[in-house]
């Protein structure tokens, strides 16, 4: 029994993975910016799975309340045998005309908090000779519907760098890459759900049991689901000019002056 670090701990994957590593046994930190969600959530996987859970406050966008992250990770006398970096938001905005700050929010949150946490986490593992980080990557990572693909593209490179630099140190990197999932997230950014078709939602459970799964091989890359898989192979293999006509908003080309 280990202790694993959830990031984005108290809704969607993040909940998930926090329930199902505290079922595994594990002993749990969650770190989220709501204090109140956060006792409620670790008092429940107290008393339902009989584990061990510490809460960190953050705001991951914040610098100096990452670094209150960064520091729990690299303590050698309670050690961190997994990273989950989870946490992250839709934007629900296009990036031209659209406000800068939440811009600058995500990067913060989806790029460099994800950095920062590894850099953390990586040095203290390595130095322990085992370990694991699983960065929640999406299959948006392959497409250009804004800057929310931009910053998976960069959280999957990131993990196969990681990979590559921790090759025989007995620590590994996994990036999760799944479609669309239920867990609240594109409500929350004001995104329709129904836009897309039933079939096309994946459960959270699954896909958070793919990724652990992954974690255990010491997959670098893993995409629950054959469709999923498929649909990624097509975007690799498609020419760019295509994946990003694909991306493009029919409604607002008509509205292009002439």
């Amino acid at each position: 029994m280990g202790t694993a670090l959830v990031t984005g701990a108290t809704s969607g994957l993040g909940l998930e993975f926090a329930w199902q590593l505290a079922q595994a046994r594990h002993n749990l930190i969650l770190v989220a910016r709501t204090s109140e969600r956060l006792r409620e959530v670790a008092e429940e996987m107290r008393q339902f799975a009989g584990v061990q859970v510490e809460v960190l406050r953050a705001d991951l966008s914040q610098r100096d309340e990452l670094e209150l992250v960064a520091e729990r990770l690299r303590d050698p006398n309670k050690p961190v045998g997994l990273l989950v970096n989870n946490a992250g938001f839709g934007l629900g905005q296009p990036f031209v005309g659209g406000d800068l700050a939440p811009e600058e929010q995500a990067l913060d949150v989806m790029v460099r908090a994800v950095m920062v946490a590894s850099h953390a986490a990586a040095g203290a593992m390595v130095r322990r000779g085992r370990g694991a980080i699983l960065n929640v990557s999406s299959i948006a990572a392959h497409t250009a519907v804004g800057t929310y693909a931009a910053h998976k593209a960069w959280v999957l490179r990131f993990t196969e760098v990681l990979a590559v630099e921790l090759a025989g140190s007995g620590v590994t990197a996994t990036a999760l890459c799944p479609g669309l999932v239920h867990t609240g997230f594109h409500a929350a950014a004001g995104i329709d759900e129904t836009q897309w078709k039933e079939s096309l939602w994946l459960d959270a459970e699954r896909v958070v049991s793919d990724g652990l799964a992954a974690v255990r091989r010491g997959q670098v890359i893993c995409t629950p689901s054959l469709g999923y898989r498929c649909g990624n192979a097509v975007l690799r293999l498609a020419p760019r000019w295509l994946v990003r006509r694909m991306a493009e908003d029919p409604e607002r080309s008509r509205r292009q002056p002439e």
